[in-house]
């Protein structure tokens, strides 16, 4: 009888991150296919040395790979669990899957799960940072992920429940603050020319303060977060996860990540902002962009592109 269940996994050069997450999967009575996007590094044959089905395919953004892959999978299971590389289950949601997980079960369509965030080894309990949920499981052909170049979610058209507590994802952030400094100078221009895209759009996930917790995110996100002053709002932020928040509690490891993570990063993201539509006053964004940082805008507007 075929698995109910198929985890589905996106690759690009992840040799430092995929061994530990097929670790992770190894007590998940799943199969698992990888999505791959043309790796450089040891990841295809680290696929091939432990016999997980992949293919590979061309890279537009994360929402169009993640609904190819699901679009896709060899396998013909109802449900499908999304991961990053980068990412483990704990043992708790390897057990939650195992043994309390039904896929037969009527009115429920998609399950949240909570994301622990580790960053120098430790993990980062405060600043609001956990629980932060995730919808990651959930029946494919109700599912997608939202049609967002950065900060997508999965949607699902049905009922969807908070897994229990304690089955967790985890991810690991980052294999060095150099790395994680680098991806985040790279999202903050994907946060900003969306940004300007669509200043009036939050995206599929429908954006409701009294909603599940992805909902309220999203809400406090566009309704507060986007439409405080630019660059103020970053101090603001900061203030709120290290003092409102708690994420002094954090230690060293936390004063690290909640002022990357939660200032220079937001500051990054404003900044860019800033520069842009400084330069559309003499050029339109389309342009300001190509010239800037070798993009093509209709990336941002999820239209078939030959430009990276």
């Amino acid at each position: 009888m075929e698995p109910a269940l198929t985890v589905v996994i996106l690759t690009f050069n992840e040799e430092a991150n995929i061994a530990n997450c097929l670790d992770s999967l190894q007590g998940v009575k799943a199969p698992i296919f990888v999505v791959d996007s043309y790796s450089t590094d040891r990841t295809l044959s680290i696929l091939e040395e432990r016999g997980i089905r992949y293919v590979q395919h061309p890279f537009k953004n994360y929402a169009a790979q993640r609904n190819w892959a699901q679009q896709n999978t060899p396998f013909g299971g109802e449900w499908v669990l999304h991961l990053d590389a980068g990412e483990t289950l704990t043992p708790g949601m390897v057990a939650w899957i195992n043994e309390s997980f039904d896929p037969n079960r009527p009115g429920v369509d998609g399950y949240m799960f909570a994301r622990r965030a580790v960053f120098l080894g430790r993990w980062i309990k405060y600043g609001g940072y956990h629980p932060i949920y995730h919808l990651r499981l959930y029946r494919k052909h109700l599912g997608h992920c939202e049609n967002k170049v950065y900060d997508q979610h999965f949607v699902v058209d049905g009922t969807t429940e908070l897994a229990a507590k304690g089955a967790d994802l985890e991810d690991g952030v980052m294999s060095s603050l150099r790395d994680f400094t680098v991806s985040h100078a790279r999202w903050a221009v994907f946060e900003a020319v969306e940004s300007i895209l669509s200043e009036k759009e939050t995206g599929e996930v429908n954006a409701r303060l009294l909603g599940n917790p992805i909902e309220r995110k999203r809400w406090l996100k566009s309704r507060v977060f986007q439409r405080s002053p630019l660059f103020l709002r970053s101090f603001l932020y900061l203030f709120h996860r290290y003092i409102i928040k708690l994420g002094f509690l954090d230690g060293k490891e936390g004063l690290i990540f909640h002022f990357l993570q939660g200032f220079w990063f937001r500051f990054l993201v404003d900044s860019t902002i800033f520069e842009i539509k400084r330069e559309m006053e003499s050029r339109p964004l389309e342009v300001v962009v190509k010239e800037k940082y070798n993009l093509d805008v209709s990336v941002f507007l999820n239209r078939e592109t030959t430009t990276v």
